[in-house]
């Protein structure tokens, strides 16, 4: 059902790379959630009343919770898709983020609330009223919910989207919610033993729960995580593609939100080839990647000498020594320049982010290792970041 009504509402759905597009996805997604949670929210406090269930209550304005979590990600897609400013030029594509952050803290609130509401139950018990409409309902509520979910989940797959996954988890908590309180109206109506407060604690528990994992998922984006892989191996598979490409290294990736990422790599090229060759080679991998990938991205040329015996004798020495050192994942810049009294021999380390070793320990080692060769070589290193997993030939 949700392919069909994405093919009736969603022009061109098939095009989710395409902003536009996206937004139109999440518009949808948040009106389908507005429409199905008031419908739930009215039929469960109707038989909440009915029934004197705290827990069928309570769940009926969790529903209402949800609609207006849905009018949250209604607007937050909307302004999501404002075009860059003069004061954020990077546009304001991490409104969705925040989106998605202040649903999971509403999860959290509701749960509280559901808590409190369970407890003065337990303390002041008050009979069910049964009913076989109460059954049916709530079936249906549980139906419904599942297939919220699932519709959720596949749109939030389909366009990348932290906000529309939290409200995929919410309607399977309200799923769970739901079930349990359905269990408690038919212990309290086949066993005579009322359970509905507890339940309902067992149920705020578990959304406090959830709603404190979503923080930690959709707070993520925002601090900075790392780059996805998938992305990160197609930047790499599209540079390395091109024939004049020795090596890459310091690809860096920063998320502005879905649909604004932008990216750097250093592009090593041989430094006795025609450099102006090798100019137009990364214009046009520049291009290549904006127009495949579809993010901003800047490429910096790297000359390197390849044909130099002494350099490659020590580039491998180097390689050799840092092998065994945890947490040292590559080199590359090297160089080598020779003067009166002593060599310098130049490059950058990459460094990982679970790296055992100091810097000064590195410096050392390599020192060690070159003037084994000869006592007038020193090691000049400038330390980089590990920021994304790159396989690279100069691996150590």
């Amino acid at each position: 059902m949700g392919k069909f009504l994405i093919k009736i509402f969603i022009k061109d759905y098939e095009n989710t790379s395409d902003p536009v597009v996206r937004e139109r996805y999440g518009k949808f997604a948040g009106v389908v959630g507005i429409i199905s949670n008031l419908i739930l929210c009215i039929m469960k406090i109707l038989i909440g009343l009915f029934s004197k269930s705290i827990a069928i209550v309570a769940d009926g304005i969790n529903n209402l919770a949800d609609a207006s979590s849905s009018i949250i990600t209604l607007v937050g897609f909307k302004l999501a898709s404002q075009p860059e400013d003069e004061d954020h030029p990077y546009g304001h594509a991490r409104i969705e983020y925040l989106t998605g952050l202040f649903i999971s803290i509403f999860i959290i609130v509701i749960g509280i609330q559901l808590f409190r509401s369970s407890i003065d139950k337990i303390l002041h018990p008050d009979p069910l009223t049964f009913s076989y409409v109460t059954i049916i309902i709530l079936v249906v509520a549980i139906l419904i919910k599942l297939w919220q979910s699932a519709f959720n989940v596949s749109i939030g797959k389909k366009i990348k989207s932290v906000t529309l996954m939290a409200t995929a988890a919410d309607s399977r908590n309200d799923v769970i919610s739901t079930s349990v309180v359905l269990v408690s109206v038919l212990v309290g109506k086949f066993a005579g033993i009322q359970i509905d407060g507890y339940m309902g604690c067992l149920v705020a528990l578990f959304i406090i729960w959830s709603g404190i994992q979503l923080v930690r998922e959709t707070s993520s984006p925002l601090l900075g995580e790392a780059p996805d892989q998938e992305l990160v191996d197609a930047i790499t598979e599209t540079v390395e593609r091109e024939p004049g490409v020795l090596g890459i290294h310091d690809l860096m990736v920063h998320n502005y939100g879905p649909g604004k990422i932008f990216a750097s790599i250093h592009i090593e090229v041989d430094a006795d080839g025609d450099l102006m060759k090798s100019h137009d080679m990364i214009d046009n991998i520049e291009r290549i990647v904006k127009e495949t990938l579809r993010i901003e991205f800047v490429a910096h040329m790297d000359p390197i000498k390849v044909n130099d015996p002494l350099i490659n004798q020590m580039k491998a020495l180097i390689s050799e020594t840092f092998a065994p050192l945890e947490g040292v994942e590559s080199i590359h810049d090297f160089r080598i320049v020779p003067g009166p009294t002593h060599t310098n021999i130049i490059f950058d380390v990459v460094l990982g982010p679970g790296c055992k070793v100091t810097e000064k320990e590195i410096l050392q080692t390599a020192n060690d290792a070159v003037k084994a060769v000869d006592e007038n070589y020193f090691v000049v290193i400038t330390f980089d970041k590990a920021y994304t997993k790159l396989g690279r030939e100069d691996d150590c």
